[in-house]
């Protein structure tokens, strides 16, 4: 007989929730892994509109495991948010949890990790007018690519990098990763006006600034990771800031190809994860071990060769809030997780 009740919540419409079928969810898979276990996993499917709903639900639950986006369709995560953080106050486990979102999921971690091994040259920017002064002399060493604080898919990246010798005013090759995005010519006021809304209180009031990884073009590296053992990878060609051709578009990137954590490419990768990588971030961001997220995944770009040969990793970006999908080979380590965090509460 099932003895826990665990909530999968993921964002839906009103019908979906009247339905409450995790036949039609992303997540079939892992609603049948968790009955096998003999854990009742239940649909929780959110939307704004029936947000006080979704918070009775989850009272009644133990745990709740989120997938829910942090910016999608001109959604945020507010309401979402402030009730996720009301029901872990209650003694609820929630993954993941709002405040491991913030010290993991933005582009933060990024500065903040950026002289760690897997760290690299970043730079916090504060306002338009910082951008204004410090860019053009980053840019006079290479390209740069301008991340805003929180989001998804592509959206508020920008590759910026110098059309020749720098110039007054300076001229400047423009891309941003949103798929379906040209490439645009623009000098300095343009971007500025461009990347301003970035910079509102409500979009996090800043931008962080890194420095282009030249083997992008190799592609992107995915970890997936249940607490702090990696699980599984992803591996993709992620060519939207790649250097088009003038007056073309960038060239598509690849399907990404999941990977069981025993991929032999990739044992370095998950040997330092494991060993001393999630032990570092988990320290620097402050989180314990508890507070990191049931499941998360890191992407890693290749780095520039070092003096040993081995590979170098460099952090891109990290999912705490929605990842999905994840390979499959994730499924069951995600499943005895959560029933060892049950038997502990």
């Amino acid at each position: 007989m099932p003895t826990s009740t665990v909530a999968l919540l993921y964002p839906g419409d009103r019908r979906m929730r009247d339905r409450s079928d995790p036949t039609e969810s992303r997540f079939a898979a892992l609603f049948d892994a968790f009955a096998l276990a003999g854990v009742t996993a239940v649909p929780a499917v959110y939307n704004d509109d029936f947000a006080e709903e979704v918070e009775t639900q989850l009272r009644n639950c133990r745990l709740v495991l989120v997938w829910c986006n942090p910016i999608e369709g001109g959604r945020r995560r507010d309401v979402l948010d402030a009730m996720l953080r009301r029901v872990a106050d209650s003694g609820i486990v929630v993954s993941a949890h709002p405040e491991a979102i913030l010290k993991l999921g933005t582009k933060d971690v990024l500065f903040h990790t950026r002289d760690l091994p897997f760290g690299s040259d970043v730079c916090r920017v504060d306002s338009l007018k910082q951008l204004e002064e410090e860019l053009p002399e980053r840019l006079r060493h290479g390209p740069r690519v301008l991340k805003q604080y929180r989001g998804q898919s592509g959206n508020g990246v920008w590759r910026v990098q110098l059309v020749g010798p720098m110039a007054t005013p300076a001229r400047l090759r423009v891309r941003h990763a949103q798929r379906g995005s040209d490439e645009e010519v623009m000098e300095i006021p343009a971007l500025l006006a461009r990347l301003a809304p970035y910079f509102e209180p409500e979009n996090g009031g800043h931008m962080i600034d890194q420095a282009w990884q030249p083997r992008l073009v190799e592609g992107m590296v995915r970890a997936y990771l249940v607490e702090d053992r990696v699980e599984g990878f992803g591996h993709q060609s992620v060519n939207a800031l790649y250097p088009a051709k003038p007056d073309e578009p960038a060239p598509p990137s690849s399907p990404r190809l999941y990977h069981a954590a025993n991929l032999p490419q990739f044992q370095f990768l998950k040997e330092r994860l494991e060993t001393e990588w999630v032990e570092l971030l988990r320290t620097r961001v402050g989180l314990s071990r508890e507070q990191l997220p049931f499941l998360w995944d890191c992407d890693f770009m290749f780095g520039e060769s070092i003096a040993d040969a081995s590979e170098r990793y460099v952090l891109c970006e990290i999912n705490v809030s929605s990842v999905a999908p994840f390979p499959d080979s994730a499924i069951q380590p995600l499943v005895s997780a959560v029933q060892r965090r049950l038997k502990q509460i």
